[in-house]
């Protein structure tokens, strides 16, 4: 027996909870995706500048990813396996290890602490204590690190800690990179008072950073400062912790966002495209001295997810076996910056930042974003706001979008900051 729905936002409206989000910006249900496009129930197309958060740096169904899964799941491949030893893992960590890793010159144990990025980050905190047997941790303005209790304590969002409902303690924030525009010497009053014995600062577990603030609002730390943070953290004994949930895999143009500066963290924490179809994934990468893990310490029901281990290792395979999309990204990002560039020359109160394929517009008069993603959505684009008061336009568009539809994209988004400031012109000159 079948039953016939209608699918329209009552639907979402009427059982789906308030906590929902995106959906509200962008009121259309999707139905099929293919690529960098979405397309709706009534036929409408979208092009993806969103790419799920960072979760679809290969775009939408690719082919060989979705033929490895299809393939899998027909000839009854292990679905659900916790952390037993399976054809589908050996196979992902030999390739993550040998395409990955080797050629990077990184040696880490991998870790598979559950499907989230949150997941990667509570492990990575937990180890860090354990360890050193220290409790604080440090972290950074403006950081977002997930949705769990542990990582809500390092994330600088004031609305989502308040979420918590209860104290977010043993850590404490540090300027990011250009937090100060440069008035403040780098690290120089963290330095101070790990030295000071009067200056009531406990000796931290370890540092966690983001090479680039997605959430933050797409800013960017120079690879100088980078390394500087990495020579304090080796020098005071502090494990260096870097989120790559939402940069790694690519998105910045290297695999891992830190390659750039050079830098060789003591944890790395992947989530999000690490899966290459979308499918949940996550990786907490260790320094091999490090893993003292007593067995099943940090588990996870869903910490072995085998579908995703297939299309892990089919998108590593297909995209990381040379540094071809490596060189398209930093390439396309220029092009992202370019444009960009010409948007601000035509406008006051508008610049922009960014690496690689996450790019950020950011509006003096905050307001601003939102209305110019809005108009944006009405001509058939996706994008989001970002920054602690959304005054950030964020552009992630899957790694592998063609040179035409990243063109057509940045000429919508164009149209749209333009449209945006002359509504608001004419708002003010009413």
């Amino acid at each position: 027996m079948s039953i016939e729905t209608t699918l329209d936002d009552r639907t979402f409206t009427q059982h789906e909870s308030q906590v929902r989000s995106y959906c509200r910006d962008w009121p259309a249900v999707f139905d099929t995706a293919v690529g960098s496009w979405l397309t709706d129930v009534d036929g409408n197309r979208y092009l993806d500048f969103f790419a799920g958060a960072g979760a679809l740096n290969y775009g939408h169904n690719d082919p060989v990813l979705k033929n490895a899964l299809v393939e899998y799941i027909v000839r009854d491949g292990i679905t659900h396996g916790l952390d037993m030893s399976t054809c589908a893992k050996g196979e992902f960590l030999e390739t993550f290890a040998t395409k990955i890793l080797a050629p990077r010159g990184l040696d880490y144990k991998i870790q598979f602490p559950g499907p989230t990025g949150t997941n990667a980050v509570e492990s990575a905190l937990k180890l860090a204590r354990k360890v050193t047997g220290r409790e604080a941790i440090i972290n950074f303005t403006n950081a977002f690190h997930g949705m769990t209790l542990g990582s809500l304590a390092v994330t600088g969002n004031a609305m989502k800690r308040n979420g918590a409902g209860v104290p977010l303690v043993h850590t404490t924030p540090m300027p990011f990179d250009g937090y100060f525009d440069g008035s403040v010497e780098d690290f120089a009053w963290f330095e101070r008072v790990l030295d000071d014995s009067g200056s009531g600062f406990n000796r931290p577990a370890a540092v966690i950073v983001e090479t680039v603030q997605g959430e933050g609002g797409v800013n960017v730390a120079r690879p100088e400062w980078l390394r500087g943070l990495a020579d304090l953290c080796k020098r005071k004994e502090i494990l260096l912790i870097v989120d790559d949930v939402q940069m790694g895999c690519g998105r910045t143009g290297d695999f891992f966002s830190f390659e750039e500066a050079g830098i060789v963290p003591d944890i790395v924490t992947l989530s999000k495209s690490i899966g290459g179809y979308g499918l949940p994934m996550a990786l907490t990468l260790i320094r091999p001295d490090l893993d003292v893990w007593e067995p099943g310490e940090h588990n996870g029901t869903f910490r072995g997810n085998n579908p995703s281990f297939v299309t892990a290792t089919a998108a590593i395979n297909k995209y990381w076996s040379d540094d071809a999309l490596s060189v398209q990204v930093k390439a396309k990002g220029i092009e992202i910056a370019e444009s960009f560039d010409e948007l601000c020359q035509r406008h006051e109160g508008l610049s922009h930042r960014g690496r690689g394929m996450v790019q950020g517009l950011v509006f003096e008069k905050a307001e601003l974003a939102g209305r110019a993603c809005a108009i944006a959505f009405s001509k058939g684009l996706l994008a989001e706001t970002s920054g602690p008061n959304s005054e950030v336009v964020k552009l992630l568009p899957p790694l592998t979008t063609t040179s035409e539809d990243l063109a057509h994209g940045l000429a919508i988004l164009s149209e749209s900051v333009d449209q945006a400031f002359n509504e608001h012109f004419q708002e003010t000159n009413a």
